[in-house]
């Protein structure tokens, strides 16, 4: 009877733990807090950033990984812009408008805990990047698509502190457009980029 006990309370163990694996990106966040801790160690300077936000999931980790830090929080809050769209659809990728629509800026700023260190940037980027002059320790990319995606790593790999990181999301995801603006980026500028093991096959850029 007890061993039938232990062998039912391990089953429910073993389950709980792979959807709990299946549903977050255990590689992922755990590499944001072995950066974070070595950008803390090297007593980096700068701000912090996010573009593409969605829901805030990523973000949330972020701040709190940083919470003495500044974080800018890019996107549209109304899902991909049609004229990144248009660019998908050219290089064979894919996108529909109403993809990544259902979030706004409330949903996202409740996750945050630190909401005082962050500013909003709501719009198209790179149009949303005006007038943002801060240098950055590190950057998460999480757009999806091509033409943000691309636009994003020359914005702030420009303004990235020595010694500073940017992960670029979905490099394997099932929308490929950012696989391209990674390559794309990479080779015209002769930087390199590492994969990681993430669900999503994110890269990261450091300087």
């Amino acid at each position: 009877m007890i061993d039938a006990i232990v062998r039912l309370i391990r089953e429910i163990v073993i389950s709980w733990l792979i959807r709990l694996f299946a549903s977050s990106d255990i590689v992922r966040w755990q590499m944001l807090k072995l950066i974070a801790d070595e950008i803390r160690e090297k007593n980096i300077d700068g701000s912090i950033a996010e573009l593409g936000v969605y829901k805030g999931d990523f973000a949330k980790l972020i701040n709190e990984q940083f919470p003495e830090k500044k974080l800018y929080l890019f996107d549209t809050f109304d899902g991909f812009d049609e004229r990144d769209i248009k660019t998908e659809v050219k290089i064979g990728g894919y996108g529909k408008k109403n993809d990544f629509k259902n979030n706004n800026i409330e949903l996202v700023m409740k996750k945050m805990k630190y909401p005082n260190n962050c500013i909003i940037k709501k719009g198209w980027f790179p149009e949303s990047g005006n007038g943002v002059e801060d240098r950055f320790l590190f950057v998460s990319i999480d757009t999806d698509l091509f033409e943000p995606t691309y636009h994003g790593l020359k914005f702030f790999y420009d303004r990235l502190e020595k010694g500073g990181y940017i992960f670029v999301h979905d490099y394997n995801g099932k929308l490929f457009g950012a696989k391209q603006a990674v390559r794309k980026f990479s080779k015209e500028y002769n930087i390199p980029y590492v994969p990681l093991s993430d669900l999503c096959g994110s890269v990261v850029f450091s300087k």
